[in-house]
């Protein structure tokens, strides 16, 4: 006899085809002549193509720190172009182009000549680590060609690699200020000097947080914003009319005034967004106020880190307002990992590898504009395109808590139109869960859209029912087809 579970009676959940658990079979059971069969999810799912959301879009970092191989790294982005394009990016993020003190070993975070962008034989190098500028130009024109934006890293905070100058304003100690074709600006655009790095005649600083203090831009100095956005043939102007790139990402705001940001969207325009390190919500909302950019998300990065990590306890992921998506979803470029929290030995600083999906199902299912880092797609690839399609559809609506606890983690999108909106149910105990949750599907067979269970639980006619969730994972349920 060939008997077909009632799966939605039934405790199955499986991860990867790895069953986690089943009830047994009850004393009536004629378990001898009984061949159980678990009915497959994967014909069940909706096509999610006829959901694509107009809004979505997904943020690639292409790039991680001391990327290899050296010389060549625009040629290797250019590979992925297509594969990302439709899985769902629609803006890639490069590293400063500009030439950096470290010559062929820079990851552009030390800019010494920003017009030299593989022009010049300086630093040791004519190429940048990543390669020749008509390979930077081949790979924007390839990202354009496919519907994507290509963002560039501004660093206007610090500069390295000039020759030395006495500093009348630091008692006529000698620093590296004196940036000019022989010292460390072969293009002889924006040559600068130490009236042009803090102290000088008109203040010590112009915020509180310096970073490379020795060459730290003043940008009250009118020079310094013409070269920078001001003039027609400025560092903006190279980057966005010349080389092609749509946008901008502005690195380590904490060292210069949010007016700045401000001034040179005004001037350029453009997507952009800024790198302002704090896990402070209200801090990175003040910032986007005053700059009226969008900011990197920290607070939901610390957040994410704190409930999986740290704590080990989901439950602050409930609490109102302690993330900067929670507070003003538009300007929050969320994320779980970039080249700097990568590379930290600070475990308090990173999300572990083994919660990195959990982490992505978070901020894929959720409001503000998520980030994919370029290793962690390579690493979990399969897994991510799955979420991301998710993200590009299903992920729609008003957000509603349905439980955050301790272990668990259960969040409803409303969905909207004809789009049914979803669940997400996060698990990080060591056993399977399951929870009875009222969804707004009345007598609807549910499938989890990640695969990650393969039950089919069915709403009643009040649209509840009971959804499921593996041990230290995630489900994404919705209707069926």
């Amino acid at each position: 006899m060939k008997k077909i579970i009632n799966i939605s009676t039934k405790t199955i959940l499986l991860l990867g085809g790895l069953v986690f658990g089943l009830t047994g079979c009850s004393d009536d059971d004629d378990s001898s002549n009984t061949t159980e069969t678990i009915v497959t999810s994967q014909s069940l799912k909706m096509d999610l193509n006829q959901f694509k959301r107009e809004d979505a879009g997904i943020f690639m970092q292409a790039f991680y720190w001391d990327v290899e191989p050296r010389g060549a790294w625009y040629d290797e982005v250019s590979k992925s172009i297509e594969d990302w394009a439709a899985s769902g990016i629609d803006r890639i993020w490069l590293a400063p182009p500009g030439k950096g003190a470290s010559g062929g070993f820079s990851m552009g975070y030390d800019p010494s000549d920003y017009f030299d962008v593989g022009d010049f034989d300086q630093h040791g190098t004519v190429e940048t680590r990543f390669g020749s500028r008509q390979e930077l130009e081949n790979l924007i024109q390839k990202s354009h060609d496919n519907g994507l934006e290509v963002i560039a890293d501004i660093v206007m905070g610090h500069n390295s690699g000039g020759g030395k100058q006495a500093n009348p304003f630091r008692g006529g100690d000698e620093v590296f200020s004196l940036f000019n074709e022989a010292n460390g600006n072969a293009s002889g655009k924006f040559n600068r000097t130490n009236e042009h790095f803090h102290p000088n005649d008109i203040h010590e600083k112009d915020e509180q947080d310096l970073f490379f203090a020795e060459t730290d831009l003043c940008h009250d100095q009118q020079y310094v914003q013409d070269w920078f956005w001001g003039r027609d043939d400025s560092v903006a102007s190279f980057y966005k009319n010349t080389l092609g790139f749509d946008g901008w990402r502005f690195d380590y705001v904490k060292s210069f005034g949010a007016q700045w940001v401000k001034a040179w969207n005004d001037k350029i325009g453009g997507f952009s967004v800024g790198e302002n390190f704090d896990g402070n919500e209200q801090v990175l909302k003040d910032w986007v106020d005053a700059s009226g950019s969008p900011a990197f998300d920290f607070a939901c990065f610390y957040r994410l880190d704190e409930t999986l990590d740290r704590n080990k306890d989901l439950t602050a992921l409930g609490d109102a307002g302690n993330m900067l998506r929670k507070l003003d979803p538009a300007m929050a470029v969320t994320f779980t990992a970039n080249h700097d929290t990568e590379k930290d030995e600070n475990p308090d600083n990173r999300i572990s590898y083994g919660n990195k999906l959990l982490a992505y199902s978070y901020i894929l299912t959720h409001d503000g504009y998520p980030t994919i880092f370029y290793l962690d797609y390579e690493a979990f690839k399969g897994q991510l395109k799955t979420l991301m399609e998710i993200n590009s559809t299903l992920a729609a609506g008003d957000i509603e808590i349905l439980e955050a606890s301790k272990d668990e983690y259960i969040m409803k999108r409303g969905g909207n139109g004809t789009n049914p909106g979803l669940i997400l149910y996060m698990n990080i105990s060591k056993q399977p869960k399951e929870r009875v949750v009222k969804t707004n599907w009345i007598n609807k067979k549910l499938v989890d859209y990640t695969d990650n269970t393969r039950l089919t639980p069915t709403t009643d006619a009040e649209g509840n029912t009971t959804i499921y969730a593996p041990a230290g994972g995630y489900a994404i349920w919705s209707i069926t087809k």
